[in-house]
Order: structure tokens, then C-alpha cells, then sequence
């Protein structure tokens, strides 16, 4: 199994927003589904970060 990095997720998460604002006549309704999950796994990794 590859290991997912936050680099990975960093780099999916920039695509899928680049992808969305090329085409913001599109729905884009998976792809700003997957964004909000990018987004609280990022944030959750940073706060965890910060404390520990």
C-alpha cells in the first residue's frame, strides 16, 4: 500500500481548486466534496502539529 503524504493531499487539493476555477460553469459537485474532505484532513494534520 502507498502511503498518502500531505504533500499528496496538498497537491490534490491546488488540482481540484485550479480545475474548478477553469470551469466555474461546471457543478464540480464530487470534486468540491473531495475539496472539503482535503481540507479538514489538512487541518486536522496542522492543529496536530501544533500541539504535539
Amino acid at each position: 500500500m502507498i502511503e498518502t503524504t500531505i504533500e499528496d493531499r496538498e497537491r490534490e487539493l491546488r488540482s481540484l481548486l485550479d480545475r474548478i476555477a477553469a470551469y466555474p460553469e461546471r457543478a464540480w459537485t464530487d470534486e468540491r466534496q473531495r475539496v472539503a474532505v482535503l481540507q479538514r484532513l489538512l487541518a486536522a494534520e496542522e492543529a496536530s502539529a501544533t500541539v504535539g
